[in-house]
This record gives structure tokens, sequence and C-alpha cells, in this order.
């Protein structure tokens, strides 16, 4: 990406939670960016009947660096041309419909996505995946199945990494753990007790923790020494959201196991070369023994 963009998406994504003052600042933005992005943080302030200090508050409260970060965002959103917005389907859709719907909310997720992650933020997560004695990868229903793709994809390369969908057995594991490991809680909503409860155990064992949420403060993001963020995408009545979100924090475990795997290529192929002629001796074993 030539300019940093997703300032508007994360106002509009953290609206609803923000204390009165900064709420009204964001209001401010969101109706009036083009403007906004000109002030300075005191001319801010007193145009949201508010002040300078609210509007540092406020780009705290969004995990930015300061208002200049905030005010580059927006310059490059306004630079983008106008998306459709996620969209529900409807009674008795054509299947053309739904597959021009469910594509357009993919991409659009994806869009959000990467334009919510923090490059710093990235890069020590990549640094604790490299380094890590043993990876643990914690979510419940959905994103249980996310924690369960991680962990095959990390395995490959030689990675030592678990993934339960039983959080009893996941808190066990971490009960064990020590300071040379990493735990990543997965959870959309951020609000699942269970991840939040597993990552705080960490904590109490001195582990490095990672949380993957939609963006924003929460129970989850609480206890993670790292906060990576997927776009929070709506959950309309046939849940085309909860589809959109899988696809957000595929993008970030994907992003994570690219990153880890060119800072160590040669080993990485070497890896893939000998579990990708694993699978194939299966394969021709069981082509043998249909041909009997």
């Amino acid at each position: 990406m030539s300019y940093m963009t997703g300032g508007l998406t994360m106002l509009a994504e953290m609206l609803p939670t923000l204390p009165p003052s900064e709420k009204k600042i964001a209001t401010y933005i969101l109706e009036h960016p083009e403007e906004a992005i000109k002030l300075t943080a005191l001319e801010l302030g007193k145009r949201s009947d508010t002040s300078g200090a609210a509007v540092i508050r406020l780009c705290k409260s969004l995990d930015l660096k300061g208002f200049q970060d905030l005010k580059f965002r927006i310059a490059g959103d306004l630079q983008k041309t106008t998306d459709e917005g996620f969209r529900d389907i409807k009674p008795n859709e054509p299947l053309q419909a739904i597959i021009e719907k469910m594509t357009n909310n993919s991409i659009q997720t994806i869009r959000e996505t990467s334009e919510l992650l923090n490059i710093d933020e990235l890069e020590k997560a990549v640094q604790l995946l490299l380094h890590a004695k043993k990876i643990h990868f914690i979510g419940v229903g959905a994103s249980g199945i996310i924690a369960q793709d991680a962990q095959q994809k990390f395995l490959r390369i030689n990675k030592t990494v678990y993934a339960f969908s039983d959080i009893h057995m996941a808190a066990t594991l971490v009960a064990n753990g020590d300071e040379d490991d990493v735990v990543v809680g997965i959870s959309f909503s951020g609000e699942t007790q269970e991840v939040a409860k597993v990552l705080e155990l960490a904590k109490q064992n001195n582990m490095k923790t990672i949380s993957l949420t939609k963006y924003g403060s929460s129970k989850v993001t609480e206890h993670a020494d790292i906060r990576l963020y997927t776009s929070a995408t709506k959950e309309p009545t046939f849940r085309s959201g909860a589809t959109s979100s899988r696809i957000g924090q595929l993008q970030v475990i994907d992003i994570l196991f690219m990153r880890v795997a060119t800072l160590r290529y040669d080993e990485t192929v070497q890896y893939i070369d000998i579990t990708r002629d694993a699978i194939d001796f299966l394969a021709q074993n069981g082509r043998k023994n249909r041909s009997k």
C-alpha cells in the first residue's frame, strides 16, 4: 500500500464504545473528514466542543501513535474509491447475487483488515512465533477452526504447535508452559471468556501472549502483550459477517506464517519439501492398497 489507510474504519468501529468526549470527536471526524485532516488537535477539540487533550486520548484509544498518524490514515481513506459495503442475502436470493455479495464481502473484509494491521505489532508477533519453543493457538467455536488452520501451517515448517478445541486441555497445556512459549488467543468478538482466561493463565506463567480479535479493547486484548486486529464486520440476519470474520482471521494467520517462513526461507523450503514427500508417500501407499 502506497499510503496509510483505515482511520475512518477505526473510528466507525470504535464509536459505540468510546467515552463521551472521544465519541464527539470521532463523530465530528466521520462527518467532516476532509476538514478534520487540516486541523491541529487543539482546533479539532474546539470544533467538536471538547479539547486537544481529548483528541490525544482518542488516538490512544485507537492504538495509534498520535493525531498525525490518524490524519495520515484518514487522508489515505479519502483517496480510495467508494466501496459497496457489506451486504446480506435476501429471501430466495438468486445464486448469481449470492456469488457477487459474498465475493464483495470477502474482498472488503480483507481490505479493511489490511488497513487495521499495525506493522510494528505484526513484526513483534512474528519474532515471538519465530523464536518460540512451543506455540499454542487458542480459539472456541469458529475461531477454533482458525486455530487448527494455524497449527497445520506452522507444523509444516517444523514448529511445535498446539491447537485444542477443548479449552480444559488448552488450559492444562498452558499451565505447564514457560516463558519461551507463546499463546495466541483468537476470538472475533474479543469477549470469549474461555480464551481470555487462558491468556490470563499464560501471563501468570510469564508466557508471551498475542490476541487476534476485531478492532477495539476487549477481555481478550486485556491479557495480550501484542494485539492484532481484523475488520469488525457486521453480522446481519444470515451471519454473512461470521463468514467474513473467518476470512479476516485466516488472512492474518497467513501473513504471520508467510513472514516467519520468509525469514527462514531455506529451512522453510526444506521442511515443506519433506512434509510434501511424506504426504505423497502416504498417497502412493493408499493407491497400492486399493489396487490389491
